[in-house]
C-alpha cells in the first residue's frame, strides 16, 4: 500500500453546517435517503479522487462513487471500523482487513489498492499517525546483529513448505526477469540468474560472495553454470538448511559454501560481490558500513551488483508492512542507494530499473498463492491468508503504479579498467562480451 496518511481527514470534510442543523439521518441524494455516516464516507472518497469503487455499510447504505465500471466493492462491518479507517487509512485498512471488519465483496483487490491508496500524494508528514508509528517501530526493530536475526526470522523462517506452495521450483523470492511477458515464472527466475551473472561477467574460478542468499539458487546457478566458487551468507536458518541440502544433492558441495552468519562478519576478499533482495533489510543507518565492507572486500578487478526494491524519492516504510510482514525493513531511493558508494573508492557503472518485471512476478505469485489458499489456511489460519493476500496484492499494485521500483546497480572499484563498451552481452548469450581494457 502507498504512503498517504489519514491525519486530519475527518476535519477536512467540513460537516459543521449539517451538525448545526442537527442532522442525524438527513439527506436525499439521487432520490435515496442516506445517513450522515454515508455522507462522510462519500466526501472522503471524493477527496481521494472519486475512485470507481462501491462501499456497503453495516446499516445497508450503499455508496457508489466515480464513473465507469466498479473496480471493487468493500463491506465495512461496523461504525468503529469506519472511524478507524477515516483517522488512519494507511494503517487501519490492513488491520481491519486482517480482522475481517473490512471485506472485499467483489472485484479486484489490486485495483482497489491502486485507486484508493497509491494515487495519493506521497509526501511524508512527520506528525502523522502512521509516521509516528513507523518511527516507533523502527526504534524497536533496528537491524543490529541481534535485531536483524529476529527481523529476518519473522518472515523467512515461516517454513520452507509454505514457500514451496507458491514460489517456482528454485524457491526464488525476488524479482524475476521476463524475456517476454509470456515467459513462465520458472523460466523468468532462471533468466534473472543469468542476467545477474552476465552483468558480473562471471568466469570459471571467480571467487564470489553473496550477501543474503535466500534458498541458495543464485549461488548454485553461478557455480554450476559459470564455474564460480561462491560463499553465501544468510541468517535465516530454514533457508540455509535447504540451500545446503540442495548443494549436496547437486554435487556442488565443494563449489558453494552456505554460511549461517551476518554479512557484516565477512572478512575475506573476492572477485565479485552480489546482493539480491537483501538491501531492503539492511537499514539505512547501516548503508555506510555496507559500503566500507564492499570496498575492503572487492579486489582491484572486482565487480559487484546490488538488486533491490527502491523508490523514486525517500519515504518511510508503510507501517502495516513493517508491523506484519517485514519488521525493520527500509526501501531506499536511488539516491540513498548510490550513497553506499560515494564515500568509498567505488564507481557505479550501470543502473537498470526492472519495475514491470516485479509487477509481473508478483502477479504470478499472488495467483499461485490464491490457488493454494486451502493448504495455507490449514498450515496457518484464515487471518494469515488475508495478511499475505493483502501484502502480495499491495506489492503488485505498488509496482504497477510506480510507487515502488526495482533497481539493479552494477559497480566496481573506481580504478577497475575493464569495463564493457555496451550492454549487448547481457542480452545476447551467443556473443562474447567486448571488454574495454584501457587503463584508467
Amino acid at each position: 500500500m502507498g504512503d498517504c496518511t489519514g491525519r486530519g481527514l475527518v476535519s477536512t470534510l467540513n460537516l459543521a453546517p449539517d451538525h448545526a442543523r442537527g442532522l442525524s439521518l438527513a439527506e436525499t441524494a439521487h432520490g435515496a435517503r442516506i445517513s450522515l455516516t454515508a455522507r462522510l464516507l462519500r466526501r472522503l472518497l471524493s477527496l481521494l479522487g472519486s475512485p470507481p469503487i462501491g462501499v456497503q455499510l453495516w446499516n445497508g447504505d450503499p455508496i457508489q462513487v466515480g464513473t465507469g465500471p466498479t473496480l471493487a466493492t468493500i463491506f465495512i462491518k461496523d461504525r468503529s471500523a469506519l472511524l478507524k479507517f477515516l483517522v488512519d487509512p494507511e494503517m487501519q485498512f490492513g488491520e481491519l482487513y486482517l480482522d475481517g471488519r473490512i471485506a472485499l465483496q467483489g472485484g479486484d483487490l489490486v485495483a482497489l489498492l491502486q485507486q484508493v491508496f497509491l494515487r495519493q500524494p506521497r509526501a511524508a508528514d512527520p506528525d502523522s499517525v502512521s509516521a509516528r508509528l513507523t518511527a516507533l517501530l523502527r526504534n524497536t526493530q533496528r537491524n543490529t546483529l541481534s535485531g536483524s536475526r529476529r527481523n529476518i526470522r519473522t518472515h523467512y523462517d515461516l517454513g520452507n513448505d509454505f514457500y514451496r506452495l507458491w514460489l517456482d521450483p528454485t524457491l526464488a523470492y525476488t524479482c524475476a526477469y521476463f524475456a517476454t511477458p509470456e515467459s513462465t515464472l520458472a523460466e523468468a527466475q532462471l533468466a534473472k540468474y543469468d542476467h545477474v551473472c552476465r552483468k558480473l561477467n562471471l568466469r570459471a574460478g571467480d571467487e564470489v560472495v553473496e550477501l543474503g542468499c535466500g534458498w541458495g539458487s543464485l549461488a548454485m546457478h553461478a557455480a554450476s553454470r559459470y564455474g564460480a566458487r561462491v560463499r553465501a551468507f544468510n541468517i535465516s536458518h530454514e533457508q540455509i538448511k535447504h540451500a545446503r541440502e540442495q548443494a549436496l544433492s547437486l554435487g556442488l558441495g565443494d563449489r558453494v559454501e552456505f554460511i549461517e552468519d551476518d554479512y557484516r562478519n565477512l572478512s575475506s576478499s573476492c572477485d565479485a560481490i552480489v546482493s539480491v533482495g537483501m538491501l531492503e533489510h539492511v537499514g539505512r543507518e547501516n548503508f555506510a558500513g555496507l559500503g566500507r565492507l564492499i570496498a575492503r572486500s572487492l579486489r582491484t578487478t572486482g565487480r559487484g551488483l546490488i538488486h533491490t526494491i527502491g523508490r523514486s524519492a525517500p519515504a518511510p516504510t508503510n507501517p502495516w508492512i513493517e508491523r506484519h510482514i517485514f519488521p525493520g525493513a527500509y526501501i531506499p531511493s536511488l539516491r540513498e542507494i548510490l550513497q553506499i558508494f560515494e564515500l568509498t573508492d567505488m564507481s557505479v557503472n550501470d543502473v537498470e530499473n526492472l519495475r514491470p518485471h516485479y509487477a509481473r512476478t508478483l502477479e504470478l505469485w499472488l495467483s499461485a498463492f490464491e490457488a493454494q489458499r486451502a493448504a495455507v489456511t490449514t498450515m496457518f489460519d484464515e487471518r494469515f491468508v488475508r495478511m499475505w493476500r493483502l501484502y502480495l496484492a499491495g506489492s503488485q499494485a505498488a509496482f504497477q503504479s510506480g510507487d515502488l521500483q526495482l533497481f539493479q546497480v552494477l559497480f566496481s572499484p573506481a580504478r577497475h579498467g575493464q569495463l564493457a563498451w555496451t550492454r549487448a552481452h547481457w542480452y545476447d548469450t551467443t556473443r562474447a562480451p567486448a571488454w574495454n581494457t584501457a587503463k584508467s
